[in-house]
C-alpha cells in the first residue's frame, strides 16, 4: 500500500512539474479582483500585501469608501512604515448621503491611483473598495479598465469590494468571489476589533 501511494505521488509530482514548465511569465503585474458577499475581500488583499513586502516589493494602497474609519490593518501598516497609504473615501454611502461629494471623492482617489499605477514605483497596488465606487456609478468600469491598461508593466493591482462589474472580471487575471456561509452580525453580534476592522 505504501509503495502504491509513493508511486502515485511521484506520478502526480511529475505531472505537476510538467505543467509548471509549460507556464509562461506574463512579464507584467497581474490584475486580481476580490469580490462577493462574504467577508475577507480586503483582508485577503492585505495578506497579499504582506507577501509582497516579504519579497521586499514596493506596495501602495488607495482606499475608496472607508473614509476615516480606524482599522487594524491601517494601524499596522502605518507602524511598519513600508506601505504608501491613501485613504480618500468619505465613508460609506449611507454616511455621506451626498452623491456629488461621493463621486468627487471617488474620482480624486482614482486619479491618485492612476498616478501610482503609471509611475513605475510600485510592484503592487491595492484599490480597496473600488468595486463599490463602480457599483454606485461614482467611477465607470471603462475608465477603471483604461487606468489598468495604462499601468506600468511591473505593477500588479488588486481591486476589492462587492459586486465587481462583469467587464472588470473578464479583464482580470484572477477573480475570487467570497461567499458568506454564516456571519455573526445576523446573530446580533456587533463587529469585533481585530476580526472585522
Amino acid at each position: 500500500m505504501t509503495d502504491d501511494h509513493k508511486e502515485k505521488m511521484q506520478e502526480r509530482q511529475a505531472e505537476q512539474r510538467k505543467k509548471v514548465s509549460e507556464l509562461k511569465d506574463p512579464e507584467q503585474g497581474l490584475v486580481l479582483v476580490h469580490t462577493g458577499a462574504g467577508k475577507g475581500k480586503s483582508s485577503s488583499a492585505f495578506g497579499v500585501v504582506i507577501r509582497a513586502l516579504g519579497w521586499k516589493q514596493t506596495v501602495g494602497v488607495v482606499q475608496f469608501i472607508k473614509g476615516k474609519w480606524k482599522t487594524g490593518e491601517r494601524q499596522f501598516f502605518d507602524r511598519l512604515g513600508e506601505v504608501t497609504w491613501h485613504t480618500m473615501g468619505e465613508g460609506f454611502t449611507w454616511d455621506t448621503q451626498d452623491k456629488d461629494r461621493d463621486i468627487a471623492a471617488a474620482q480624486a482617489a482614482f486619479a491618485k491611483a492612476r498616478d501610482m499605477m503609471e509611475s513605475g514605483d510600485y510592484d503592487l497596488i491595492v484599490l480597496d473598495e473600488i468595486n463599490i465606487a463602480m457599483r454606485y456609478d461614482y467611477l465607470s468600469v471603462a475608465d477603471v479598465i483604461a487606468g489598468l491598461e495604462a499601468r506600468n508593466a511591473r505593477t500588479g493591482v488588486i481591486l476589492t469590494g462587492r459586486d465587481a462589474k462583469a467587464e472588470l472580471c473578464d479583464y482580470a487575471d484572477l477573480v475570487t468571489e467570497m461567499t458568506e456561509v454564516k456571519h455573526p452580525f445576523k446573530a446580533g453580534i456587533k463587529a469585533q476589533r481585530g476580526v472585522d476592522y
